[in-house]
């Protein structure tokens, strides 16, 4: 008991050096935020190059990015390939960013890591300081090359041309589509947005879009053109023809893959899978096994496979109860149009947004004859329960305010008629603190 005592302590000294000794954007906001390559370039000489021993996929975009790398890591896996999965943010546990084949990166991992990687940084007079967004960068390429994945599935944190993850060369680069999104770092129009995603397209390696339209789309052409990469729009010859919700998961019917049936059930899912499957077609013409079988193993089995939470994820009946990751004005617009489809007598908000979000925006989404419970998650980038409250009063919603996400959730639950549905999001972080309390963390 005193060795897990100790052992659970040593934990958490490891993690308040990389969340609070090191500048981090997630929690900090713009202040934990470092554009440009410089460092990770440095830490990736130091360890030896170490993403240069596996295959990549990267994989950018506005939305549907997370959901897109574990359902192509999920297939590759299913194909026989050992998989690499680096993923942002986490939902109840550090170690959901770095996965193989599914299992998080284990806490001896991390901490012995963590305590060589300071000693490294003793002895180095570069004078690089690096944040915990570029250590942890790192630390995914050396895992992977320590358990030696044949391939990794990549995804940016923030952006793309100047992201940390951008030092690498893959065999595909991946970006979902375009939406306003950190506009004080990535500019205040699509198309500057556009430009910085489009950064992870590289010389002559080929490059999937799952949507874009009008000026987006003459970014992405204009970047593939100036370097010589072959470009594919998975809508214009989209891969799924057809969809429908049938037992609990989204049925899809596809051009090369036969009847292919999604664990993942949010109708947003369908431009994902559109892009998966795209990048799946090109990937067969880069030597990669592909197999039939194993891709619709690999859809159907998505969460099994890769442990992915909080996307159109239920979490109790009657009354129904679902919590979904969106948190930008594009994924709340997808969600609203899902939510109007479940059957319902009433609706039920549980919300919290992170302050530096178009908060204005997805507000105007929501019917103002619901029922609403404001909350926060427990960072300072967070928009206060009191103060989302007031602001959501001055269009005319009402609510009462609640400092944790679970009072909130259960405000709802105690107001709600079992024909009601309760939908928690608006944040990732006030999803991760429900997860946790509910104990989805402590999985493998």
């Amino acid at each position: 008991m005193a060795r897990k005592e100790e052992l659970a302590r040593k934990w958490d000294r490891t993690l308040d050096y990389l969340y609070n000794k090191r500048p981090a954007f997630e929690r900090q906001g713009a202040s934990g935020y470092k554009p440009g390559l410089d460092t990770s370039f440095a830490l990736d000489k130091m360890y030896g190059e170490p993403h240069r021993h596996y295959r990549i996929i990267h994989i950018a975009g506005t939305n549907g990015k997370g959901s897109t790398a574990h359902m192509l890591a999920s297939c590759l896996q299913e194909c026989g390939y050992s998989v690499g999965l680096f993923t942002s943010p986490h939902l109840t546990d550090f170690r959901e960013r770095i996965r193989v084949n599914g299992r998080k990166v284990s806490r001896n991992f991390v901490m012995q890591w963590v305590k060589d990687y300071k000693k490294k940084m003793k002895g180095n007079d570069s004078g690089i300081e690096p944040t915990f967004f570029e250590i942890i960068t790192i630390m995914a390429f050396d895992y992977f090359a320590k358990r030696h994945v044949n391939v990794a599935v990549i995804e940016t944190g923030l952006g793309g041309r100047l992201d940390s993850s951008n030092i690498i060369t893959p065999d595909l680069s991946i970006i979902t589509n375009i939406g306003l999104e950190h506009q004080q770092f990535l500019g205040d129009t699509l198309e500057e947005i556009a430009y910085e995603k489009a950064g992870i397209i590289k010389h002559g390696q080929p490059v999937v879009i799952g949507r874009a339209e009008g000026v987006v789309r003459d970014v992405f052409e204009a970047e593939a053109k100036r370097m010589y990469a072959n470009i594919t729009f998975a809508q214009d010859n989209p891969e799924v023809t057809s969809s429908k919700h049938v037992n609990g998961c989204l049925r899809l019917t596809t051009r090369s893959y036969g009847t292919v049936d999604c664990e993942l059930t949010g109708d947003y899912q369908v431009e994902n899978v559109n892009t998966v499957l795209t990048a799946l077609n090109i990937l067969k013409g880069l030597d990669y096994r592909i197999k039939l079988d194993a891709i619709h193993q690999g859809f159907t089995h998505v969460i099994e496979d890769t442990n992915l939470l909080g996307r159109w994820m239920r979490l109790g009946e009657k009354p129904l109860t679902i919590c979904d990751s969106a948190h930008n004005p594009p994924g709340m617009t997808q969600v609203m149009a899902q939510l109007k489809r479940e059957p319902h007598e009433r609706l039920h908000f549980v919300l919290g947004f992170m302050a530096d979000k178009d908060i204005s925006s997805m507000l105007d989404m929501f019917p103002k004859s619901a029922g609403f419970y404001f909350t926060q998650a427990q960072t300072s980038r967070s928009m206060s329960a009191k103060d989302l409250q007031e602001k959501a009063a001055s269009i005319g919603i009402h609510g009462d305010a609640y400092g944790h996400v679970t009072k909130a959730l259960e405000a709802a639950r105690a107001a709600a008629s079992d024909k009601d549905l309760i939908y928690v999001g608006g944040s990732m972080y006030v999803l991760a603190e429900l997860l946790t309390a509910l104990g989805y963390g402590d999985r493998p």
